[in-house]
């Protein structure tokens, strides 16, 4: 599993597709992902939008990191780094912000690549 996180427009995508050698057909947008997508794409972008669509349907994702790690473990995974900036005054994107920050967390201690992308460079965090 790769975790590729990073600030909205920063080019983790364009990242993620020179540096992993994927094209769009590889590619799974989390915006539009079901819950069962995550676990045959090779790569699932937008993955804080599939964790956002996620909590609407109210699904456990306490051990999401866990199950991919057995169904899927080569997906690379991208998402926004959310917890920068203002603390959001509706409960539901407080609630949001703090799951895409933990199974982020949890997903980065269980990947054996991170990477931090900023303004399409990216800095490789961990690499086990």
């Amino acid at each position: 599993m790769q975790l590729i996180i990073g600030g909205a427009f920063q080019g983790k995508k364009e990242y993620a597709m020179a540096v992993q050698g994927l094209e769009e057909k590889d590619m799974k947008d989390g915006a539009k992902a079901s819950y069962e997508d995550i676990f045959s794409a090779r790569c699932l972008y937008h993955f804080h939008e599939w964790i956002r669509a996620r909590l609407l349907e109210n699904r456990d994702l306490s051990k999401l990191e866990e199950e991919l790690s057995g169904k899927n473990p080569e997906i690379v995974l991208i998402s926004n780094e959310l917890g920068y900036g203002v603390v959001p005054v509706d409960a539901f994107d407080r609630k949001y912000r703090e799951a895409v920050g933990r199974i982020c967390t949890r997903t980065a201690a269980r990947a054996k690549r991170v990477v931090r992308v900023t303004c399409g460079i990216g800095t490789v965090i961990k690499d086990a």
